[in-house]
Order: structure tokens, then sequence, then C-alpha cells
């Protein structure tokens, strides 16, 4: 019976070394991450974008003392940094997971009898002051399984803190480049403004002096209404835009200090480096292995449960046995040992292994379409930043002709030779370009910060 008891532990031992493996975490990128080859060839600088903190990015001092304030006191900031720390709590308890319990159970109790003569006897004091052990150890090594589980908790938890992070910076650049936006056009406006009323005052002037028609000065007033009603709309619109920032900020509604567009810029180039540093910073991608790993060990966990589980029990300590409270007592000592083996539990050993691994299968796809929305989305980036470098060097001569244009038809219509028509589609695709302009230096940074964001750097 010896023999056959080591064979059939040995046996028990052997195959339950599946579960002692450790979760191989994935950082192999696949082909073509970026898109094409040139894409990423792009990308490729001696410093890495996925590499530098936020602070050197965003060079702005203004915008890094928001940045500084919203990490401080955003309160998604602030809930994501207190699951960090209960998830450090959790692993420190799975770490004292191997040590035995031990506990104090002191217990007294008195009793006493009455006789038929109504006589009653000394009471007697029991008393127990035992301290109890027990100590669980399981063969299929359950604690380290429930302890590296615990550690992919705590893995996704610094992840998510990190994508909150990031999304903070994210949202407080964007909506300080959007201030800065509104800003521009409400000085193009109020330029444009200028030089409308001139015109007004031109057509007017040619009016009184029969050179012109009543209803040329009223279409000529009524564009410059136009123009009047888009300043209310953009001083509006930056008070909107202030009050959602100050939201980020968890400060109360104010005028938020920023400069003037183009006193700071984004850097020009940068480079991503290999893929592999995409997969090791972006915090979703962090997050979606450590699920997959915590998958990993619920299926271990699930596989551990067919083998036995051996506990420890014993209790220490001192008792009278009834005895007087005087008496020191006796010497209370107790020991017992269990083995537990699963052999049939209706079907739920299997199905919760079976649902730990088509969970962990599903985990795993979640994890490759992660990946690959990471290279489309640094594609995506990628493709704005070049489109609207670009479109800056067309909108600029654009500008420059308009310009021009409007300046020549103005000349004319002084001499009678342009009609105020003329001059109004002038105006207007002067205005147009100039708003456009800005507006593609807003979509420029914004596609930078996307670029930045979808490489993971703003995490830091």
């Amino acid at each position: 019976m010896k023999r056959y008891s080591i064979i059939i532990l040995a046996c028990i031992l052997l195959s339950s070394c599946n579960v002692y493996k450790k979760y191989s975490s994935q950082t192999k990128a696949p082909d073509n991450l970026f898109g094409s080859e040139e894409s990423v060839t792009k990308l490729q600088s001696e410093s890495s974008i996925a590499e530098i903190s936020w602070r050197e990015f965003f060079v702005d001092p203004l915008l890094q003392q928001l940045i500084d304030t919203a990490l401080a006191h955003n309160t998604d900031v602030q809930s994501a940094r207190l699951t960090v720390e209960k998830a450090q709590a959790s692993l420190k308890a799975a770490k004292l997971a191997y040590l035995p319990s031990l506990g104090l159970n002191p217990s007294v109790s008195v009793s006493s009898t009455v006789g038929t003569d109504g006589s009653v006897s000394p009471a007697a004091w029991t008393y127990n002051i035992p301290l109890q052990l027990d100590w669980n150890i399981g063969i299929s090594n359950s604690v380290t399984i429930n302890k590296r589980k615990s550690q992919a908790v705590l893995e996704q938890a610094k992840a998510q803190h990190d994508a909150m992070r990031a999304n903070i910076v994210s949202s407080v650049a964007q909506q300080y480049f959007m201030l800065m936006l509104l800003d521009r056009q409400l000085q193009i406006l109020v330029a444009t403004d200028s030089l409308w009323n001139e015109s007004l005052e031109t057509q007017r002037a040619l009016w009184e002096n029969g050179r012109a028609y009543l209803p040329a000065v009223n279409q000529m007033e009524s564009s410059n209404l136009t123009v009047k009603m888009q300043i209310v709309d953009a001083k509006r619109s930056i008070l909107q835009v202030e009050n959602e920032l100050c939201k980020v900020l968890a400060i109360t509604p104010q005028r938020i200090a920023r400069n003037t567009w183009g006193q700071y810029t984004l850097p020009e180039r940068f480079g991503t480096g290999v893929p592999a540093a995409l997969l090791e910073n972006r915090p979703d991608i962090r997050m979606a292995d450590q699920m997959l790993a915590e998958a990993f060990y619920n299926t271990a966990s699930a596989r551990a449960a067919f083998f036995p589980a051996f506990s420890l029990q014993g209790i220490l300590g001192w008792t009278n046995n009834g005895g007087i409270i005087a008496n020191p007592g006796a010497l209370l000592m107790q020991a017992a040992a269990s083995l537990l083996q699963p052999i049939f539990s209706q079907g739920k050993l299997r199905a919760s292994l079976k649902i730990a691994k088509f969970d962990q299968e599903d985990k795993l796809n979640q994890y490759v379409q992660t990946v690959i929305n990471a290279g489309n989305q640094v594609n995506e980036a990628l493709a704005n930043c070049q489109t609207a470098k670009d479109k800056d060097i067309l909108y600029k001569r654009q500008v420059e002709v308009l310009q021009k244009a409007y300046k020549g038809t103005h000349e004319l219509m002084d001499n009678g030779k342009a009609s105020y028509l003329e001059v109004l589609t002038a105006q207007e695709s002067l205005l147009s370009a100039q708003l456009n302009e800005a507006s593609n230096l807003y979509n420029g940074s914004q596609a930078i910060i996307a670029l930045y964001i979808a490489l993971g750097g703003a995490s830091k």
C-alpha cells in the first residue's frame, strides 16, 4: 500500500506540473503593423517619440501648468490611482497566503449546580487559551497561481492609470489648442470686420455720390453683420471651451491663461523606434496583455481544482479542564492533517475549466485586435500629419493670392471699374481661406497629438 500510495502521489504531482507554468507576455508585433514600409521608415529616428515624456513634447509652460493641475486634481485620475492601490493591497495579501494563519481564541465559562435541598455548589470555572494554526498547502500550487493572477490584475490597474493619464494629457492639450485656434479665428474676424467696415463706408460714399445703388450698400452691410455675428459666436465658443477645460482641471469656471498661436510649436520630427516599443508603451496593449495573463491563470486555477488539497491544523495553549481559576492549567496540544481529493462534483469542475479556456481564447482575440487597432491608429495619425503639412503650404499661398485679389478688387471698386458683388466675393473668399488655414493648423496639432497617444508616450 505504501508503494502504491507513492506511485499515485507521483502521478498526481507530474500531472499537475502544467499548472505551474508562468504566463509569457505577447511582445511580437505583426508584420507591417504600421501599414506600408514607407510609413515605418518615416518614423525611424535616433530619438523615439514612444520614449519621451509629455513635458518634452508640450513645451508651452502655460500648457504644462494646466496638465500638472489636471493630473493632480482630476477625479478620474484619482480613481484610477486608488484602483492601483487596491490592486497592490490584494497582491500583498496574495503573497502572504504562503504563510499559515494564526489566531488566538480564548474562552471562559462558569457553571454551578443547585441541589434538591436548595444548596448551591461552588462555581466551577473553565478556561481555554488556545493558539490556532491553519495552513492550506495545495499540491497544485494554487497560492502561486493566485499571486501571479493578482500581479496581472495590478498591472492592468497600472495600465488603466497610465491610459487615464494619457487621456487627460491629450484632452487638456486638445482644448488648449482649441482655445488658441478660437483666439486666432477671433483675431481674423475682428480684422475682417474692420476691413469690411471700410468697404461699407466706401460703398455708402459711392451711393451718396450717385455712383452706386442702395441694394449694393444693403448687401455689403448684411455681409458685415454676418461677420459681427461670427465674432459673437467665437467669443461664446471660447467661454464654452474654457468651461469644459475647467471641468477637466477640476476647478471652478474661470479664464484660462494661454499663449498666442505660433509662440510655441510642437516638435516636427519624431520616430517610433521599433514596433516592440509600441507594444511596451501603449497602455491599452499592456492592459490587454495582462487581461490575457489573468485569463491564463484563471485556467490554471480551474485546472488546479482537480488536484488534492492538503491542509494542516494545530492548537497549542492552556486549559484548566474545569479546575479552579487559580490553577495555571495544563498544556493543550492538538494537531491534524487532511487531504481532500475531488472525485465527483456534478460536472462543475470540468465546466469551470472549459469556461476558463474559452475566456482565455477570447482574451487572446481581444489582444490581437488591440494590436491591429494600434497599428491602424498610428497609420491614420501619420496620414493626417502629412495631409495637414501638405495643405498648410497650399493654404498659405491661397491666402496670399486672395489678399492681393481683394486689394485689387477694392481699388477697382473705388474707381468704379468693379461691382460690389466682386468685392463681396473677394472678401468672403479671403475670410474663408484665412479661417481654413487656422483650422488646418489645429488639425495638424491634433494629428501630432493623436500620433503621440497612439505610440503610448503620453502615459509617461
